[in-house]
């Protein structure tokens, strides 16, 4: 079947199928982007800055010898220090002025980029299937788009502005003392920054391991305090607090393990690069000392070669920071770069085109379906629903009502048959113009953290305020939020938790009229109601549905009375179908789940008479 075999992504775990050499292939295009010149200049001018910016401070430590030979020798002319140390002065200042030109320069192509990736990953995640999202860990994924675009950022700034540039450096400097003081110079100083190299990045890779387990802990343990938090009543009704922070301590005490083990490892490299950057400048003072002594060399000499070893090792002390943090970055944007080829299970045909409207019926024709190979949800279904007629379909939980739905609407295709509107094969057509055409009011309707306005609006987005009240209205929930203090601009808190369910699902029918679909699925819109507000619900659907092609999956029989016709689904099978009081006359299976039902319904309106009693 198709994807159903393939392992949820995990953004914690270790990717070892796109080398970092991929990672930086991936990202160059973001660097250098088709149809912005203004950008491609800014990265031609910020290099050549940077180039000259390093050339100045090559030039720098030469100006400064001048200036100790000049005032350790005989009386000089008092022009010629003064000229040094303008050119010492001057270079450095003018280093300084294009480092911040060229960082200048480049932000904008840096935040471009990570802008670009950012929006680029966004858009890929809305566009995976419903399978990858139900087994999703969403905490662990918003720490993924996190580190990776934080990893970008710290890898375009450090590795162009700080490895590159040392780089230069490092061979400019070699070059330099090979020319004035001979190979032994030259060699020494390429030698010992080759063995701080070499150390950094085997000690680096050993500790890699450490920092991947530490972003698997930390991953883990945001994933449990978000699922945590998010079902804060879950926890409160059940008295597990201590239940989910000793969850989360399980997590934070791995952390704090691995954690400990990338410091003291850290510890470790610092240690070792000490000992080669301490060990090179004592090798090549000891020589130029010596130079000094025989009088091949000058004091200034000396003091040119010292600042040149401050000017590099400085850099280099730095780089072994720099590299760890590009080692993580990279490892990070590994992990992002790796949801952008996430492959899309329900995707459109090359020559999609728009589904066209022509009155909204619905057909279901020999639908076979399953989520997995051995797990066949429906089988061999087939019916219709005609253009501004009511159909519902009813049945015991795991029948398969809501899997109509979600076939429906295609967050999944089907493995056999097919789905049809006004006659055209959803598949054939495009995934936005199918979801344009349906208005959904689900059970559990799920309300972004803003005002009520803004949650009605989402259904049009570019509503007015006018056509807000006038759904509202409709649905009957105009007069409670002109009754708030803050009117529409109410704030609803996170997933809706500041309504009541009956103020939710109004807020969710008013949404779904202003989107003004042709085709209504109402996925047990009511089931988790009281049975007054059930009723008030009830009326505003009615509305909704007037003249408009509707189906209805419903548990609570006493829902779908109306419908022009009841279809009985057991075990992703139709068993019956037909308008209620056929169904009923039939004495089967509905006629036993409407007698069930009505008998629960009579036993809890006993209890609730008999406690209203005992109170009196």
């Amino acid at each position: 079947m198709r994807g159903s075999n393939r392992a949820p992504f995990d953004p914690s775990a270790p990717t070892e199928g796109r080398n970092q050499l991929r990672t930086l292939r991936t990202l160059l295009p973001y660097l250098w982007p088709d149809g912005h010149p203004g950008l491609k200049a800014r990265v031609v001018v910020a290099m050549l800055a940077l180039v000259g910016a390093k050339a100045l401070t090559l030039t720098a430590p030469l100006f400064y010898g001048r200036i100790v030979d000049s005032l350790s020798g005989p009386a000089q002319i008092v022009a010629v220090p003064l000229v040094m140390v303008a050119a010492y002065s001057l270079a450095r200042a003018l280093s300084s002025v294009l480092n911040e030109v060229r960082d200048g320069l480049f932000s904008r192509v840096a935040q471009h980029a990570i802008r670009q990736v950012a929006l680029q990953t966004f858009q890929h995640l809305h566009g995976l299937s419903m399978r990858f999202h139900l087994d999703r860990r969403m905490g662990g994924l918003s720490r993924v788009i996190e580190r990776g675009t934080k990893g970008i950022q710290f890898l375009l700034n450090f590795t162009l502005f700080n490895i590159l540039p040392t780089i230069i450096e490092v061979v400019g400097a070699a070059i330099i003392l090979h020319v004035i003081f001979g190979i032994a110079f030259s060699s020494i100083t390429l030698l010992s920054v080759l063995g701080y190299i070499v150390f950094t990045v085997w000690v680096t890779e050993w500790r890699t391991k450490f920092r991947r387990e530490m972003n698997t802990a930390d991953a883990e343990a945001n994933t449990k305090a978000v699922d945590s938090l998010l079902n804060y009543e879950t926890v409160k009704y059940f008295g597990n607090d201590g239940h989910e922070a000793k969850r989360f301590d399980v997590s934070l005490a791995r952390y704090q393990h691995f954690a400990v083990r990338s410091q003291v490892t850290l510890s470790m490299l610092n240690v070792g690069q000490q000992i080669t950057v301490n060990l090179a400048a004592f090798v090549l003072l000891l020589l130029a000392a010596r130079g000094v002594i025989a009088g091949t060399m000058t004091i200034g000499e000396l003091v040119m070669i010292n600042t040149y070893l401050i000017q590099l090792y400085i850099p280099l002390n730095f780089l072994g920071f720099v590299y760890r943090e590009i080692k993580q970055g990279l490892v990070d944007m590994e992990v992002m770069f790796d949801l952008l080829v996430v492959s899309k299970e329900v995707a459109d045909k090359p020559d999609a085109k728009p589904l066209v409207i022509n009155r909204g019926t619905i057909e279901f024709d020999h639908v076979t379906f399953g989520y997995n190979d051995d797990r066949i949800i429906l089988r061999d279904v087939s019916f219709t629903v005609p253009a501004g007629k009511t159909v519902a379909i009813v049945g015991a939980s795991g029948a398969g009502k809501s899997t109509i739905s979600r076939i429906l609407f295609r967050f999944y295709d089907v493995n056999s048959g097919a789905v049809l509107i006004d006659g055209q094969d959803i598949r054939d057509v495009t995934q936005e113009s199918v979801r344009a055409a349906i208005g959904v009011v689900p059970q559990d309707t799920v309300l972004f953290d803003d005002s009520i306005g803004y949650n009605i609006r989402y259904g049009k987005p570019t509503a007015t305020q006018q056509e807000i009240e006038a759904v509202a209205k409709l649905a009957s929930i105009h007069d409670f939020v002109a009754s708030l203090a803050d009117g529409y601009a109410t704030r609803v808190g996170e997933r809706g938790l500041k309504l009541s369910g009956g103020e939710k699902q109004r807020v969710a029918i008013a949404r779904t009229m202003l989107k003004n679909p042709p085709i209504l699925l109402f996925d047990e819109a009511t089931s988790a109601l009281d049975s007054h507000t059930e009723k008030d619900i009830q009326a505003s659907l009615r509305k909704v549905s007037a003249n408009r092609t509707t189906l209805v999956i419903a548990h609570r029989l006493s829902t779908v009375v109306d419908a022009d016709e009841i279809i009985a689904l057991d075990k992703g099978q139709i068993v019956e179908r037909g308008t209620h009081r056929d169904l009923l006359a039939r004495q089967g299976r509905y006629a036993a789940m409407w007698n069930k039902q009505q008998e629960a319904a009579l036993y809890q309106a006993r209890l609730a008479e008999a406690g209203a009693d005992a109170a009196e």
